[in-house]
This record gives structure tokens, C-alpha cells and sequence, in this order.
């Protein structure tokens, strides 16, 4: 018996923690698979069959399930708890490009790969879909689609190849900056700059020293100072003014970024106090 948890979700993908409570050493019957989806362990092991071959999975070992494949399990060790990425046929062709069929659909988890899938958890939790959990995700996916599938035929996959990593750091920050719709979230801004989200995201890492997502908090940040500055009284209507989740993942930011909290840092700034959205003893400000 299988039950799963929505973690969280963006564009173009879904994470999920599934929970299996079967214990049979028998193969169960065939199961079809109808998305994308790469499936990580968290705990326990089990067995898989595709295509013919049979594979332990475990902590260490990973797989891709492709629409229309079959797939077998057996459970001769109890039970399990996975992560499962579901991705849209979009995001897969997107990510996957002009790979074509994988080779083979085990993945091995090296430390790396185990580090990044627990940076994906983690962000699961950050209230920023469309860009920190994106951009966890993405290396995640990048190293494991290297480890099953040969690379993108040339010219496929790698969208906008001429432009120097600066050119497209320079165009992704000007989209920012002018609060361009599509910097609304990290996929959008990778399809407006005609590149690849993978290496938009690898970009900023490389010239700023930074990730985008960082980058891009640390704009909002200085908008949120301005506004503070400037009298701002409601933490709720800033967060929302500015694309947040909600006033505590404003303030998480803000905090993050300045040392301080909006209230801290509006009195610092040379105003009284900030009225946050919440009665004072439960205030997240």
C-alpha cells in the first residue's frame, strides 16, 4: 500500500514524499508509467524491474519512470519512503532536450547527488516556488539526466549558444530590474532570454558569485528598504507589493539578506515602528 504527500510544487513539476508499506519478495503486477518522473529514496530499499532488468533501489541508487513504461516492484525488505519529482512533458522537453530516450533509467546517487536532493527538500519548505525551489531542482535533474541519457544532439537543447555567460547574466538582470512579467519566475525568465534554466541558473553562479535566486531576493530586498524607508506600514501589503508568499517569507528575506527584521530595520532607517499584519505577541516582523 502506497500514500503520498504534496510537498510542494512549480512550474512545470510537482514533489512528492511517498510512503510504501508493502512487504511481498514476490513481483507485484505490471505498473504503466504516465509521466516523467525521478524517484529517490529517503529510506529503506526495494526492487525494481524495467525494460528486463531487475535493480535494487536504495539510498544510493535512483531511477527515471517514463510514460508508457512498465514497471515491476518487489518489497523483500518492508517499507520505503521516497521522493518522487513528477515533470510535465514541457519541463522534460525543456530539461531533456534532444537527449532522446535514456539508456538506462537507474540512477547512481553519489554524495553530490544526495547533497542536491536534500537542498531540494529543504527548499520545499522556502515559500519561493517559481525560484528557489526551481533552481534546487534543477542541478538535481541536470546530474541525473548526464547519468542515463547520452548528452543533446548539437545545436538541440542548448538554446542561445553564442552569448557569453555575462551577456546573459547582463539581459537576466535587466528583466529584473525593469520587473519584466516573465522574471516573475525562473523558467519564464530562462524562455524570454532563449536559454536553457539550467544554464541561466549556472550563469550567476559563475559571474556574481551568487544564484539567481539569491540575486533576485536581494532586489526585492532593496525595494522593501526603499518602501520602508520611505513609511511603509503594512508588512502584508509590502510582501504582496513585492511577489512574496506571505509577510513571514518577507521577512525571512529581509532578515536573511540585512541582518535585521522590517521592524528592526525601519526604525534603524529613522521611523518609529511597522505595523505588522498580526497581533504584536504573534507577530513574525
Amino acid at each position: 500500500m502506497r500514500s503520498g504527500v504534496r510537498l510542494a510544487s512549480g512550474p512545470g513539476f510537482v514533489v512528492h514524499a511517498v510512503t510504501c508499506v508493502d512487504d511481498h519478495r514476490g513481483w507485484s503486477p505490471v505498473e504503466v508509467g504516465s509521466a516523467h518522473q525521478l524517484v529517490l529514496p529517503r529510506r529503506g530499499r526495494f526492487r525494481r524491474m524495467a525494460d528486463g532488468r531487475g535493480a535494487l533501489v536504495d539510498r544510493a541508487m535512483a531511477y527515471l519512470s517514463l510514460p508508457g513504461q512498465e514497471e515491476r516492484f518487489a518489497h523483500p525488505a518492508g517499507g520505503d519512503v521516497c521522493t518522487v519529482l513528477r515533470l510535465s512533458p514541457r519541463l522534460w522537453e525543456v530539461l531533456a532536450g534532444d537527449r532522446g530516450r535514456p539508456a538506462r533509467s537507474t540512477v547512481y546517487v553519489d554524495a553530490r547527488l544526495d547533497l542536491a536532493h536534500r537542498r531540494l527538500l529543504a527548499a520545499t519548505r522556502s515559500g519561493d516556488p517559481a525560484y528557489e525551489l526551481t533552481e534546487a531542482l534543477l542541478p538535481l535533474l541536470a546530474a541525473s539526466l548526464s547519468r542515463v541519457a547520452p548528452p543533446p544532439a548539437a545545436g538541440g537543447g542548448s538554446r542561445g549558444p553564442g552569448r557569453t555567460a555575462g551577456a546573459v547574466v547582463d539581459a537576466a538582470r535587466e528583466a529584473i530590474a525593469s520587473d519584466h512579467e516573465a522574471a516573475g519566475g525562473l523558467m519564464t525568465l530562462a524562455e524570454l532570454l532563449s536559454v536553457s534554466p539550467y544554464r541561466l541558473s549556472r550563469a550567476f553562479t559563475s559571474e556574481l558569485g551568487v544564484s539567481l535566486t539569491h540575486y533576485r531576493n536581494r532586489v526585492r530586498v532593496g525595494r522593501a528598504l526603499d518602501r520602508l524607508e520611505a513609511g511603509e506600514q503594512s508588512l502584508a501589503r509590502l510582501a504582496a507589493d513585492l511577489g512574496f508568499a506571505d509577510q513571514a517569507h518577507l521577512t525571512r528575506t529581509i532578515r536573511r539578506h540585512a541582518g535585521h527584521t522590517p521592524a528592526a530595520l525601519r526604525r534603524l532607517l529613522g521611523h518609529a515602528g511597522v505595523r505588522p499584519d498580526t497581533p504584536p505577541e504573534a507577530g513574525s516582523a
